[in-house]
């Protein structure tokens, strides 16, 4: 009879935090296996030295390498992999002789650890029972006494080796984070917490419970001090914020130091999260207040101690006015544009009123998003594809014989035609003389994407001749992409129509 396999998680370091079942687990093994360096030193082995016995048989599995090369001809995987196959097979042969073998794991087993690659082997092959252990994790909050995550708040656990730019963009978008196997890494890690703005916030943690821990603010640790085992942590921003005098939302912003203030534009893009960059979700979430039109306000999740100010989509000017002015008190504020805030949307009338000599030393950002001519063109195929225009038939804030003019120098140049609100309850007549003046130019089978709501629940993509528009069909959650004299609508095999434009264009 073969015997059983544990994967015995021993905590971060104080033996005192082993769980019940990780001793009793130990105890009922005749063979324990723990990893170390070539130095045969290993911390496992150090946690639990008190639970083990002169009959244990002791399986030490030392690494082939750590962190200097290797002349393996598959390089450091191929040696690791290989010394997993090695030391899965020296395992296997004791549970095949009925020997039941514990797998010491710092930490939790199947967390960052090497227990699993020995869980993939032999799982599947043997009784198997894996023992929770306490991460590192939780000992660096419980050590540091700073909640990780609460409520609605998203934890991400990083390791360092990612390359900086993953990093970084992922630091900015949570709300709380823990970047483990620092080490040689950190100083990358500093340069991420920066470049995403959450240096300030940053602790350091190293070996958490174990002897010779060490806790500090991240941005005053020297490079040159870091351990493998250390961990930065991003504690929870709610947790941070004063505990409420009595219940209730907030409804007033308090000034704090003037020159902690900014005015951040965030393109939200066309519809729900998906559609929304890692940076501009880290804008969001360090914001004070959030600022905007209420429809693109509600697309926002809402979070303790962030004040929103909703509004009309008719009051651009006062909008960005009033962020600015909270920024002048020191308010961090986001103002929350649909789309991409520099394509007809809040960037300009944030940036005109800034230019006024008021708010000449308001800091200003403005934050990229999706597009509404960018994602209805990726629903659709690829109309895009070549040079193309974008224009908005709304004749609200510039004259219809502007917009006409426009129309046609566009359309006699064949370029492909990016028009932005093309209708609405108040006008109603706008896209049917846009059909007609195109026509002037376009065959009439010219193919036309109409888009509604791309990303939306009532999302709506449709391609169809210029000659068979229809404005009834047409409303301010529409989008038309109106093909140049070189669009292609194709129907594949699957029965998809789709639409692109090349990128070669004809010699004349």
């Amino acid at each position: 009879m073969n015997g059983k396999l544990y994967g015995v998680g021993l905590g971060p370091g104080d033996p005192s935090l082993m769980t019940l079942r990780a001793v009793e687990a130990i105890t009922e093994a005749d063979v324990v296996a723990y990893h170390s360096a070539r130095h045969g030193r290993s911390i496992a082995r150090s946690i639990a030295a008190k639970h083990l016995r002169a009959d244990h048989i002791e399986e030490p599995l030392v690494y082939p390498v750590t962190t200097e090369t290797t002349d393996h001809p598959g390089g450091y995987q191929g040696a690791m992999d290989e010394f997993y196959a090695q030391a899965a097979a020296r395992l296997a042969a004791h549970l095949d002789a009925g020997r039941t073998v514990a797998v010491l794991a710092e930490g939790d087993p199947l967390f960052y650890g090497s227990y699993m690659h020995m869980h993939k082997r032999l799982a599947d092959r043997y009784d198997t029972e894996v023992i929770p252990g306490v991460t590192s994790v939780s000992a660096a909050a419980a050590r540091l006494g700073t909640p990780l995550a609460e409520g609605e708040e998203v934890l991400t656990i990083l390791p360092g080796t990612l390359p900086e730019d993953e990093l970084t963009a992922r630091l900015a978008a949570t709300d709380a984070a823990v970047v483990m196997k620092l080490g040689r890494t950190f100083p990358k890690v500093r340069r991420a917490l920066e470049s995403a703005e959450r240096l300030a916030g940053a602790r350091y943690v190293e070996r958490a419970t174990m002897p010779g821990e060490r806790l500090a603010e991240l941005a005053d640790v020297s490079e040159e001090s870091v351990p493998y085992f250390s961990v930065a942590v991003l504690p929870s921003r709610v947790a941070a914020l004063p505990v409420p005098e009595r219940a209730g939302p907030a409804t007033t912003a308090e000034p704090v130091d003037p020159a902690r203030g900014e005015v951040v534009v965030v393109g939200t893009g066309p519809a729900g999260p998906l559609w929304l960059t890692p940076e501009s979700r880290g804008a969001l979430a360090a914001a004070d207040d959030l600022v905007g039109y209420t429809t693109y306000l509600d697309r926002v999740p809402v979070r303790p101690g962030q004040l929103r100010h909703g509004s009309d989509n008719r009051v651009e000017a006062e909008r960005a006015e009033f962020a600015l002015q909270l920024a002048r008190r020191g308010r961090r504020v986001a103002v929350v544009s649909g789309g991409d805030p520099g394509v007809f949307a809040m960037a300009t009338a944030v940036l005109e009123a800034a230019s006024e000599a008021a708010y000449a030393d308001v800091r200003v950002r403005v934050l990229p998003g999706v597009t509404a001519a960018n994602a209805a063109a990726a629903r659709a195929g690829a109309p895009l594809g070549h040079d193309y225009a974008t224009l908005s038939l709304s004749d609200r804030l510039k004259p219809w014989e502007v917009i006409a003019e426009r129309l046609r120098a566009a359309a006699s140049a064949d370029l492909v035609l990016a028009l932005y609100n093309p209708g609405s309850h108040s006008r109603t007549w706008q896209v049917g003389k846009a059909r007609e003046l195109l026509l002037e130019h376009r065959a009439p089978d010219t193919p036309v994407v109409v888009a509604r709501d791309v990303g939306g629940s009532g999302e709506r993509v449709r391609i169809v001749r210029l000659a068979d528009l229809d404005p009834a069909e047409v409303d301010m959650r529409t989008i038309l992409l109106v093909g140049s004299s070189q669009t292609r609508a194709v129907r594949r095999g699957d029965g998809e129509e789709i639409v692109w434009t090349p990128r070669r264009y004809p010699e004349a």
